[in-house]
């Protein structure tokens, strides 16, 4: 399946769900989906030697199960296409990213993955 979809519901434009926790809108707004750490995929420098070493400690290490990842974020890209899709932004991460929650026909799309074991809470 392409990286690349074009899911358009209720007004919302989602051009690429890059992980199980980051997509792109059509907007070229960057979000990540609040609340949740789901699993890197194999292009992630989360899981690079070094990074994995510093952050192994900390309240959210990486979690490199790379299978796990493309799962999560095809099932994140299955969810998104499966009704009417809305945003609700809470502000911005780190690196400029939009953190919001998104809902499909109401469902929380967080609560979908953690629910799965796609993705587990932010701590």
């Amino acid at each position: 399946m392409s990286a690349w979809i074009m899911i358009a519901a209720a007004g919302l434009c989602i051009a690429n769900v890059h992980d199980g926790d980051t997509l792109t809108l059509c907007t070229r707004e960057k979000v990540r989906v609040a609340n949740i750490d789901a699993p890197e995929l194999p292009d992630s420098p989360r899981c690079a030697p070094v990074q994995r070493q510093r952050l192994a400690g900390s309240k959210n290490p990486p979690w490199c199960d790379y299978k796990a990842g493309e799962q999560s974020r095809d099932a994140l890209r299955a969810f998104l296409g499966s009704g009417s899709v809305s945003i609700e932004r809470l502000g911005q991460d780190r690196y400029g990213r939009t953190l919001a929650r998104i809902y499909v026909g109401g469902r929380d799309a967080g609560d979908y993955l953690i629910r799965r074991g796609l993705a587990r809470p932010w701590r």
